[in-house]
């Protein structure tokens, strides 16, 4: 079962529009953005956006293939990578490969930023034309770059599963900080520090700090 999709953020919405917008130049028509189920498997991957919305169903099988996931990450692939979509379409375990190929997509070009425990997220660009070199897939590339800190400032709002102080405690403890020494530097009680950690790692399903400060970033909150 998938978890529900954030589309209803109209700030991440409007995020979307406008860079599919900009990149008409470069035919690009579509953009997924995948990343970690932070309470799921190393190899569980979620839609965390989407543009345009009619193409879920496709994002969908993307995130349940195995291509470019875990064993893609733990090999020596690269972070940035285009195919053509047609690569291994008919082949077992190519469903997302067929959808997209259905909607008359050819081309994507995918870029990872990578997160503690294997995991990463994942922006796919995906075009009807056909790409034949490197450097045509360049520029797409230095566009994810490029906006991904605005987009995922974005994303984290939109799935707002820590309040900001929640966020601010669990930074705050990711670089090293105890408890008193953050309640000191957010001149607050420790017992109000302990509190927004406990309720981070309440939020998170976890039982320690380490834990709830891996899946934050998976979330993309650190």
């Amino acid at each position: 079962m998938h978890p529900p999709v954030n589309f209803d953020s109209l700030v991440l919405d409007a995020v979307l529009s406008d860079w599919v917008q900009a990149l008409r130049e470069f035919a690009v028509e579509s953009v997924v953005v995948l990343g970690p189920d932070p309470f799921g498997g190393p190899t569980q991957r979620r839609v965390l956006a989407l543009h345009p919305p009619s193409l879920l169903e496709a994002a969908r099988a993307l995130a349940d293939s195995e291509d470019f996931g875990a064993p893609w990450r733990d090999s020596n692939a690269p972070l940035v990578a285009w195919q053509h979509v047609a690569k291994s379409a008919f082949e077992s375990g190519s469903r997302w490969r067929r959808l997209w190929l259905a909607h008359g997509f050819q081309s994507v070009v995918r870029v990872a930023f990578a997160l503690p425990g294997s995991r990463a997220f994942e922006c796919f660009l995906f075009s009807p034309r056909e790409f034949h070199d490197r450097a045509e897939a360049a520029p797409l590339a230095w566009s994810v770059l490029n906006l991904w800190p605005l987009l995922r400032s974005t994303l984290v709002e939109a799935q707002a599963v820590l309040s900001p102080r929640e966020r601010e405690c669990l930074a705050l403890a990711f670089d090293g900080l105890t408890a008193r020494e953050s309640a000191d530097r957010l001149a607050c009680s420790e017992r109000t520090v302990n509190y927004h950690l406990a309720n981070a790692m309440a939020k998170l399903q976890v039982d320690n700090k380490l834990s709830a400060i891996q899946r934050a970033c998976w979330l993309g909150a650190l």
